[in-house]
C-alpha cells in the first residue's frame, strides 16, 4: 500500500536523524550506515535529499554532515507552541520567588534537556523567557536527571551508550553509577546536581509529566554551592515537588489513585 510506503519511507529518514547527538555531532555517510543500518545506497540517496531540504548540512572538508538549520527553526516553533511553555511561567516565578534563587525548566528531547524558561536571581532577579535551542547534557544536571530517571530501560541505556563525558570532577561518568543515582531519584522523588555540570553551582530538581503521565521536563532550583548547601537542598526540594506538580495539573496530570499502577 502507498501509505505504508510513505511511513517505511519516513522511518528510514528518521533513522538517519537518530544518528546525531550531542556527543555525534557531524558523521560520514559509513557511519550513518553504521548506525542507522540502511544499506549505503539507500544512506547516500537519503542523505543527499536531508541535505537538499535543509535538514542536513555538509562539511565539505571533512565529507561529514550535521543536523541543519532547518531542524533547528522547526525545533523552535515546536518550542514556541509547546502547551508547556505557556502554563509554565507563572509556576517558574513563583517558585524562583519562594526559593529566592534561580529556576529552570528544561524538556527532555531524547537526548538532551533544552531550556523552555527560566527566571533569575529569586526575588531580585530579571526573569528570562529562554526558548531558544540552548540544551544540557542528562546524565548531570538535576533536571536531567529527574527527567531521564523516569524513561525508560532502553532510553536511559541509549543515553549511556552515547558517552557520559565528564564536565567537573563530580560528573557520574560510570555507567552502573549512573543507573544507581537513577534508582535513587525514582524513590526519593527528586534529583540532585552537586557541582556535576559547572563547579560551585547546585540544584535540586523534579519530574514534570504530561496528561499522559509521562515524563517530559525537569523543572529546577538553582544556585551557588556557598548557599545550596545540602541541608537546604533536602529543604527546597519539597518546593520544587510541589511547583512541578502544579505544572504537571496544567498540562493535565491526574496522580494515579491508590492500587492504580503508575506511569513512568
Amino acid at each position: 500500500m502507498a501509505s505504508d510506503y510513505g511511513v517505511k519511507s519516513f522511518q528510514k529518514i528518521l533513522s538517519i536523524l537518530d544518528c546525531f547527538s550531542s556527543v555525534d555531532r557531524s558523521l560520514s555517510v559509513s557511519e550513518i550506515v553504521a548506525r542507522s543500518g540502511l544499506p549505503r545506497s539507500t544512506a547516500h540517496r537519503l542523505v543527499l535529499s536531508l541535505r537538499e531540504i535543509g535538514l542536513l548540512d555538509q562539511d565539505g572538508a571533512r565529507h561529514e554532515y550535521r543536523l541543519g538549520l532547518k531542524l533547528f527553526e522547526l525545533g523552535s516553533a515546536v518550542l514556541f507552541n509547546m502547551e508547556i511553555h505557556k502554563e509554565a511561567r507563572a509556576i517558574v516565578e513563583l517558585l524562583s520567588q519562594a526559593a529566592g534563587e534561580s529556576v529552570h525548566l528544561c524538556v527532555f528531547d531524547g537526548w538532551r534537556m533544552v531550556f523552555v524558561d527560566r527566571q533569575v536571581g529569586g526575588r531580585t532577579g530579571q526573569h528570562n523567557s529562554t526558548i531558544v535551542m540552548e540544551a544540557s547534557p542528562c546524565h548531570c544536571t538535576g533536571v536531567g536527571k529527574a527527567a531521564l530517571a523516569h524513561q525508560s530501560e532502553q532510553v536511559i541505556e541509549r543515553i549511556i551508550r552515547l558517552g557520559l563525558p565528564a564536565f567537573t570532577r563530580n560528573t557520574i561518568t560510570d555507567p552502573a553509577a549512573l543507573r544507581a543515582e537513577l534508582a535513587a531519584i525514582r524513590a526519593r522523588g527528586y534529583a540532585f546536581d552537586l557541582g556535576e555540570h559547572s563547579i560551585g553551582v547546585r540544584c535540586v530538581a523534579a519530574p514534570v509529566r504530561n496528561s499522559a503521565g509521562r515524563v517530559i521536563a525537569g523543572l529546577s532550583v538553582t544556585g551557588p554551592d556557598r548557599r545550596m548547601t545540602e541541608e537546604r537542598l533536602h529543604a527546597l526540594a519539597q518546593k520544587v515537588i510541589e511547583h512541578a506538580g502544579l505544572l504537571s495539573a496544567r498540562l493535565g496530570y491526574k496522580p494515579a489513585r491508590r492500587g492504580d499502577r503508575a506511569v513512568s
